[in-house]
């Protein structure tokens, strides 16, 4: 048989009704707690100052009269200041370290009745997250009987044993992954449960999260998404800052990230405070951040770690406490073997990956998406717009074909259905507008014709800046005239080489193609891989 094992304090004002005789006319909590009949407490363990030391003995006395069975345990606790909630909860924290448990013989309850309201929040605390593996318990005088017994109330942390609470937990839960969703049902098991992943890690951390995924996929929403949840939930009451990082460069790449003082460069006219400090106490997004050079990703690592940088040109740290998203279309794993990506920041950054689907792995989804964007419509044009129902069964059975390309993904969708609304006459798309609209589509989609490039990277060449595309397409075509690796490796590094005590054209020539995830046997279009 278990034993029942009570800790709490001596309530030096519940408890203290006098010395006579008229204090068993009384409740007091603590006696109160050991007269319950069916409730047998084998060991109290009272914590007291020096200054109560007198009542607990009275109180261990009393206990004697009303329970003989109970081992009554005096633990001396002295606080400079009971209210003080740093020097409670280090006590008890203490006490709860130090003490012996013995869960397989002994039940342990919390008496959190009296104390001061600060232990009683430091009570729970420590029952919450299992410093004391014990129950609360909590006792009130019985208003009807008038006896000083009073009643108790039994409080286990495990929220699964309260359906109502657990009800209400998942009914706030299945909002929160909506919300994050925009509302929009969506049918694609893996996104869902993806969503529903994000929305825990998103309330529970704030460690940074990478999202990936092909262009016009949702990052930049999903992300504003997470401050507004966060922002509900008055975890963040900062600002939502984004900023694309393939839209810097230079010194202004510095400047605009991590602020700059007055005369730092040329044209440096003022100081400026920066995206990181304009973050404090925010949500910074970071999109395409594997387009960031070598020396700003060292300086954000520093900030992420540290929340403390330097402004570009002053010898004076700052800091900024922000939570950061990131996104990125780039494979940054492969771009940190190939020297683009500093590791210890993919490391940091990548506690948390998610990589988002485009709309074509997502064809399940195109029918809830289009009544999305058509509300979305209706808000910001002032105009409710709708589809036929033939005109509705046709643009769907169009654009879930595997040959609908999507490549522009759900800002493309979002296009396509802002035409055909735009184009609707009395507020109805017919099937007119959608053969009008699906001409439009296809012939976009076959002026897409792939070239070579295209056929090497699918749809990842949409993702190359125009420098690298063409520097690539010529590469490509210089390994296509030439016999070996070496061999186009010498024509495309010929002076360069000249200066080298020892070249390696093909060890160079190698590393570069691999930057794009290509190799020799797949540029030359045969089963070798790298043949010198």
């Amino acid at each position: 048989m278990q034993k029942t094992v009570v800790f709490g304090f001596v309530g030096t004002v519940l408890d203290y009704v006098g010395r006579g005789s008229q204090r068993w006319e009384k409740w007091r909590p603590t006696i109160g707690l050991c007269q319950q009949e069916e409730l047998l407490i084998h060991r109290i363990e009272l914590l007291h100052d020096l200054r109560s030391r007198s009542l607990f003995e009275r109180l261990k006395q009393d206990i004697k009269q009303v329970s003989p069975e109970t081992e009554v345990v005096g633990i001396e606790i002295n606080l400079s200041n009971p209210w003080d909630f740093e020097e409670v909860y280090a006590a008890l924290h203490d006490f709860a370290h130090g003490y012996r448990f013995n869960t397989e013989a002994e039940d342990y309850l919390i008496h959190i009745t009296t104390g001061t309201h600060v232990a009683q929040i430091c009570w729970f605390l420590l029952a919450e997250s299992r410093y004391l593996p014990a129950k609360l318990i909590q006792t009130s005088p019985d208003r009807k009987e008038q006896g000083p017994a009073g009643r108790y109330t039994l409080i286990d942390l495990d929220l699964s044993r309260y359906n109502k609470i657990a009800s209400r937990f998942a009914q706030l839960k299945d909002e929160s992954v909506s919300f994050l969703k925009s509302g929009i049902a969506t049918r694609n098991p893996r996104f869902n449960r993806m969503i529903e992943q994000i929305e825990r890690v998103a309330i529970r951390s704030k460690a940074p999260i990478l999202l990936s995924g092909p262009t016009g996929a949702g990052k930049s929403f999903l992300a504003r998404r997470i401050y507004e949840m966060k922002t509900s939930r008055h975890q963040i009451s900062g600002r939502f800052v984004e900023i694309n990082c393939a839209t810097l460069r230079g010194d202004s790449a510095m400047s605009t990230l991590f602020g700059h003082v007055k005369g730092a460069f040329t044209g440096a006219q003022n100081e400026r405070a920066g995206l990181l400090r304009s973050a404090d106490g925010g949500l910074l997004f970071l999109d395409e951040i594997g387009e960031l050079g070598l020396d700003e990703q060292a300086m954000l690592l520093k900030a992420i770690e540290e929340k403390r940088f330097f402004p570009f040109g002053s010898d004076k740290e700052v800091s900024s406490d922000f939570q950061l998203i990131a996104g990125t279309v780039r494979d940054l794993k492969q771009w940190v073997a190939t020297g683009r990506f500093r590791e210890d920041l993919y490391a940091r950054i990548n506690l948390w990956l998610y990589e988002l689907p485009g709309l074509a792995d997502r064809s399940e989804d195109l029918e809830p998406n289009l009544e999305f964007e058509l509300l979305r419509y209706a808000k910001e044009q002032g105009e409710q717009v709708r589809f036929n129902a033939e005109a509705r069964q046709s643009y769907l059975k169009f654009s879930s074909r595997p040959e609908a390309k999507w490549s522009g993904n759900f800002r493309e969708l979002s296009a396509s259905v802002t035409r055909m609304a735009t184009l609707a006459e009395n507020g109805r798309i017919t099937q007119e507008n959608v053969n009008e609209e699906i001409t439009r589509l296809q012939q976009a989609w076959h002026n897409h014709t792939p070239n070579e490039l295209d056929e090497l990277l699918g749809g990842k060449a949409s993702e190359l800046d125009l420098f690298d595309r063409m520097q690539l397409e010529k590469v490509i075509q210089i390994c296509k005239s030439s016999d070996s690796l070496s061999d186009a490796g010498r024509k495309l590094f010929n002076i360069s080489r000249q200066e080298k005590a020892k070249s390696n054209d093909a060890d160079r020539l190698r590393k570069y193609l691999a930057k794009f995830e290509l190799d020799w046997g797949k540029v030359k279009g045969s089963g070798l891989a790298g043949g010198v």
